[in-house]
């Protein structure tokens, strides 16, 4: 099962970005008593009892305003709703209700998304009683400053995680993902994947309003690709912009078996290029980078050359990538980003036997023995292969204490020399051994 994702959502100064600082564990927003601080991408791992999710922090919804800051504050909000499997909803216990939250809270029921009601800064136990007019269930008082009752609201959460079906098993029809920031051609290579316009290509940075999911077939493998180009509304604020795709990202990513991130080659890589590759590698989800509109670049005999070590460099936390140099306006090797699609699946579903992965090891370990780290060494007995989807392995130790991630890098090297892994991420998790 994928991480669910939680959407904190609320009118303006209510406390969202305090409350996500303290669930993260990390102080990703701006906390400011202005309203509208909150305007740009925010979205975050986390985990309680066991259970893993990803936050996503949101602007203050201002229902009925009609400036165009708070218009793109709004959509950017119902957006992280659109994707979210949980909402946590914040209200004001001090100030009490007002009229946008019950606005709020209608627009919320419509989703029909299990909602959290978080009652924000009750230091003192106050009433909490007329909270329950709207209609949404128990609501739970806390204080996300001083993080009182955090504990209760996250145990409301997981609680609905059962509610969330279960992805299906990778295998069949291949789900494969369209991300990358406006504009970089995405809905074009659709386009030109599918053989026909089934989504609509201007030159106007987020013509696509929503996510459309496709299935195709090619050379006798089923597909279903997800153009998530686009966003709701034409902005000239680039944070906006950057929220947008970066949201969408994640929703598709989730789902996705395969991620194919569409890349501006006359603009090279970008910061939002590297996040969204960052989400497909943390997803633990193959992926395909493909350089589109190269028809556009002035080339020479090292252009190539220079273009992949600018890559290796912007990369070098995913160095299995797999790049392809394409144009999805001429259709230059847009085949071959299909059947790259498909190396990079199989390659993510290889299961290596327990026999073959420890020979492997032991050449690795007299090649190059583990240092010593704080005053004692690794020893190595055994590793195992845990599951696909990415290839994960279980290393079992003496002590994961000394096992040094310089050394835990090389054995994942190692690794990718002797299988081929090639445009997967895969996982190593230590194992101390009981003697």
């Amino acid at each position: 099962m994928e991480k669910p994702l939680i959407a904190i959502v609320g009118r303006p100064n209510v406390g969202k970005s305090t409350l996500f600082n303290k669930l993260s564990g990390q102080r990703k927003s701006i906390v400011n008593n202005l309203p509208g601080v909150t305007r740009d991408r925010i979205y975050a791992d986390a985990e309680w009892c066991g259970h893993y999710f990803t936050l996503i922090d949101t602007g203050g919804m201002e229902v009925k305003s009609k400036d165009e800051m708070w218009t793109q504050i709004r959509g950017q909000a119902e957006l992280a709703v659109e994707f979210a499997d949980v909402i946590i909803f914040v209200v004001d216990g001090k100030q009490g209700l007002l009229s946008d939250d019950y606005e709020i809270a209608d627009f919320l029921r419509v989703h029909a998304k299990p909602i959290v009601l978080c009652v924000n800064k009750i230091d003192n136990q106050e009433d909490v009683f007329e909270f329950y007019s709207l209609g949404l269930g128990e609501p739970i008082p806390i204080s996300a400053e001083h993080g009182k009752n955090l504990g209760d609201l996250l145990d409301e959460v997981i609680a609905h995680f059962s509610e969330i079906a279960e992805q299906e098993e990778v295998g069949g029809v291949i789900k494969i993902a369209v991300a990358g920031k406006p504009n970089a051609g995405k809905s074009s290579l659709v386009n030109k994947i599918l053989g026909y316009d089934r989504v609509i290509v201007t030159d106007i940075p987020g013509t696509t309003r929503d996510s459309i999911d496709t299935p195709f077939s090619f050379a006798g493998q089923e597909y279903v690709i997800i153009d998530t180009a686009g966003i709701r509304r034409k902005s000239k604020v680039k944070e906006d912009l950057e929220y947008y795709s970066v949201v969408r990202a994640i929703g598709s990513i989730r789902k996705a078996d395969v991620v194919i991130i569409v890349i501006d080659a006359t603009e090279r890589i970008t910061d939002q290029d590297l996040r969204i590759c960052a989400l497909a590698h943390d997803a633990g989800k193959p992926s395909v980078i493909v350089i589109n509109k190269w028809d556009k670049i002035e080339k020479d005999a090292y252009t190539i050359n220079e273009f992949n070590k600018h890559l290796e460099h912007e990369l070098r936390f995913m160095p299995y990538f797999q790049a392809v140099y394409a144009s999805a306006l001429t259709g230059q090797r847009v085949v071959k980003v299909l059947e790259t699609v498909n190396i990079v699946f199989n390659n993510t579903l290889q299961r290596i036997t327990t026999g073959l992965l420890n020979d492997v090891m032991g050449q690795a370990i007299l090649a190059k023995e583990p240092p010593a780290k704080g005053g004692g060494r690794l020893k190595i007995y055994y590793m195992t292969q845990a599951a696909a989807a990415p290839p994960t392995f279980i290393l079992f130790v003496n002590d994961g204490r000394y096992m040094h991630f310089t050394y835990k890098r090389y054995l994942e090297n190692y690794l990718r020399k002797a299988f081929d892994f090639s445009g997967t991420p895969i996982k190593i998790m230590l194992k101390n051994k009981v003697d």
